[in-house]
């Protein structure tokens, strides 16, 4: 069963498929989502600089009914996540302290999202996947691929074979040598990294068992994919044009690994094993 997304994942979702006017909107109540609630749909026009009509279709894009119903599922967000407490996106040398609740305010919010969004019966039949996979293959390109290296560490760790690379084109060959038996996770955040995209068809081809971890539900990656784990992002809050943050990646993969590893003693010999291996070379 799919679970509901929070409006601000909606907002980060469609972004990018906002009209200019609608971006407006889109950023404001993406960094003052908390003095949103209190306005109304007039108040929010004007702040925006752009029109009651343009709000109204905004809120319809979002896919909720009028301006009233957005503000009533900000304001549950709100309480739900416990950040009743208002924050800014604001970070500043000079005022460090509150910069640094600002960052963690938003990541931990980031992460409670993402771990919300996770089916769990899905998340059961992708991890019997693993366990039974000849070879995981992890695939990333640009700024996610930190995400797909340690996957790849922590799987070959506790026993489980895995590969990952750095260049694409080395990716998509090794990509044409996988089987039925085999399984990819595809990370990308907008799910439409044309590279990506292409290995993972590749791949489907081959009947490879095809996870996708991405921002977008109804991305390329994701429809493509035997499987879909949503991320959820804050990143606009601090970086307008970047919207991608490695922080809730990396806490699906590191729930992959828990999974994977607590209560099962095969794991923990090959984990015991290899740290023995490699403790003289630590000081």
């Amino acid at each position: 069963m799919e679970k509901q997304k929070s409006v601000l994942d909606t907002i980060h979702i469609l972004y990018d498929n906002f009209f200019e006017q609608e971006k407006k909107i889109a950023n404001f109540i993406i960094q003052n989502h908390t003095e949103a609630v209190n306005m109304t749909i007039g108040e929010l026009a004007k702040s925006c600089g752009t029109s009651v009509a343009t709000v109204s279709r905004f809120c319809h894009k979002c896919d909720v009914e009028g301006f009233h119903q957005l503000k009533i599922q900000l304001a549950k967000e709100i309480v739900d996540s416990g950040l009743e407490t208002p924050v800014s996106n604001h970070i500043s040398r000079e005022d460090i302290g509150q910069s640094l609740q600002n960052i963690l305010a938003n990541k931990i919010d980031e992460i409670r999202q993402t771990i919300s969004l996770i089916d769990e019966a899905q998340l059961n039949t992708i991890l019997d996947h693993i366990k039974k996979a000849g070879v995981v293959q992890f695939v990333a390109v640009g700024n996610t691929i930190p995400v797909a290296l340690d996957g790849c560490f922590k799987f070959n760790e506790i026993g489980i074979r895995a590969v990952a690379g750095t260049i694409w084109e080395t990716q998509l060959a090794f990509s044409l040598s996988l089987g039925k038996n085999d399984m990819m996770i595809a990370i990308s955040n907008s799910g439409e990294s044309r590279q990506v995209v292409k290995m993972v068809r590749e791949a489907k081809k081959r009947g490879v068992i095809i996870v996708g971890i991405t921002n977008n539900p109804n991305s390329s990656v994701a429809n493509s994919a035997d499987y879909h784990i949503q991320t959820a992002t804050r990143e606009k809050l601090f970086l307008n044009e970047i919207c991608f943050s490695r922080v809730s990646a990396m806490t699906v993969i590191e729930a992959l690994y828990l999974f994977l590893t607590v209560g099962e003693k095969r794991s923990y010999d090959c984990i015991n094993y290899c740290e023995n291996l490699i403790a003289d070379e630590k000081l």
